[in-house]
């Protein structure tokens, strides 16, 4: 009889770990039902390999060629580390609106799946919505399926599709998610899109200064110091030629300079961006560094408001979405936090998470935190009061998606006049050094034609 491992979760949410020797995977679900766990992940132990017959065959492979269909549902199952782990957000977005339309329709569920099975492009999503089907045929429900993908479900997913079940509104749900998937996106998207234009300028504008800097000005140095000596060059000329000797010999070693015979080697000031960023990302690996980075983001001078507005509007439309699915406040403020996206908040979120746990309300977390501005917090303060949280909640998202309509588009017309007046002060500076010495020569050729006239 085959074993199976499973990792599953009791009624305490604590995680456990196990063998099962049963005939199928099918058994081994239902016998950790009937143990009072929840599963989340059942599969086939390995087997031992065995020594090939005298043909070079071996007894395994002919028998998994011709296997059932539970071994054809674990295969399926087999994963390659690190290869397709996840699926866009917006093939999912595009999944969970066609799935809520389909059982909103009255398809079944199972077969909504299949449906949307053949006519998927994605190969990770096709493979899992096979793994979902089987599971739903196996006699699992919907978010236990979910729940055996959390690379591409989240918590967030997970728990409201069970609400749905639990409160026989599937289709609602599904339809609510659909709608919170595709706003997240759209705000998202103008993020992006706003941010595309100022970053692409500035980054060959850079690019530009970098080739005139350590190409174009040298050659100049060479000309001024033939007509009129080191000595006598101006100093803001100077100043800039000193600049771009750095950049030149620190940036790129070339020839001799170079190291290990190479023609080209990268420099100091490169090897030291490197170290930076090497740096930067260990530091947000820890809790500490990436509190501190959230911080940052969201007190910086121009981003920082669009920021600060987009974690709000997640964090109202997130709970506002959960609260009115059915999931219970504290297990709705548990995947809030895990799904903020920012530390601040979810730090925010935790002490809210406390404060209801004691019996307390939300609003003095949430005004105690200072994140959330004194309009958020009256508005949840009134919606706690006429019970009518999670529709102020949604209220409150609309409201912040407008204002980050408008701060994108505030951001983007700062930025244009920001960066240009930048490029016109870097640019006019490099062209004022380099016409300084020509200034200069033309001075002293005007003072020594003056002189010669004198002396005639």
């Amino acid at each position: 009889m085959p074993k199976f491992n499973y990792v599953a979760m009791d009624s305490r949410g604590k995680e456990t770990k196990g063998t099962l020797e049963v005939a199928s995977q099918n058994d081994a679900i239902n016998r950790l039902k009937e143990m009072g766990f929840f599963p989340t992940k059942v599969v086939e132990a390995e087997k031992p390999k065995e020594k090939k017959d005298s043909k070079g065959g071996s007894a395994p492979a002919a028998a998994q060629g011709g296997g059932g269909g539970a071994k054809k549902g674990i295969n399926i199952n087999i994963r390659i580390p690190g290869m397709g782990g996840g699926v866009k957000a917006k093939v999912l977005c595009t999944f969970t609106r066609q799935l809520a339309t389909l059982v909103d329709a009255g398809l079944p569920l199972l077969r909504g799946m299949r449906v949307l099975q053949k006519q998927e492009r994605n190969p990770t999503l096709k493979r899992i919505l096979g793994d979902l089907s089987l599971s739903i045929e196996g006699g699992s429900t919907f978010s236990e399926g979910l729940a055996q993908h959390p690379k591409v479900f989240n918590k967030l997913f997970v728990n409201m599709v069970r609400a749905g079940e639990l409160g026989g509104v599937l289709e609602v749900v599904l339809n609510r998610l659909a709608e919170f998937m595709e706003k997240a996106e759209k705000i998202k998207g103008k993020v992006i899109a706003a941010m595309f234009y100022p970053v692409a300028v500035m980054i060959v504008a850079l690019g530009i200064l970098a080739l005139l800097m350590i190409v174009v000005v040298p050659k100049f140095q060479q000309i001024f110091s033939d007509l009129l000596g080191d000595g006598k060059m101006p100093e803001f000329t100077l100043f800039v030629l000193n600049i771009s000797n750095t950049l030149k010999e620190k940036t790129i070693l070339l020839g001799d300079a170079a190291p290990f015979g190479l023609p080209i080697f990268p420099g100091p000031v490169i090897w030291g961006i490197v170290g930076f960023v090497v740096v930067f990302k260990v530091a947000l690996k820890t809790k500490k560094g990436q509190y501190i980075w959230d911080k940052i983001k969201l007190h910086l001078p121009v981003l920082g408001d669009v920021i600060s507005k987009v974690a709000i509007a997640r964090f109202c439309r997130t709970l506002g979405t959960l609260v009115s699915s059915g999931v219970p406040i504290l297990q709705a403020l548990n995947i809030v936090r895990e799904t903020a996206g920012n530390m601040v908040v979810a730090a925010a979120v935790q002490a809210i998470h406390e404060s209801v746990k004691e019996g307390e309300t939300i609003t003095a977390p949430l005004e105690k935190s200072g994140v959330f501005p004194p309009m958020v917090i009256s508005m949840v303060d009134v919606g706690e009061q006429t019970g009518a949280l999670p529709e102020m909640l949604l209220k409150i998202a609309d409201n912040y998606d407008d204002e980050v309509d408008n701060a994108v588009a505030a951001m983007t017309s700062l930025l244009e006049p920001i960066m240009i007046v930048f490029l016109a002060v870097i640019v006019g500076s490099i062209v004022i050094a380099l016409f300084l010495p020509l200034i200069s020569l033309i001075d002293q050729l005007g003072g020594n034609e003056g002189g010669g006239d004198k002396g005639e």
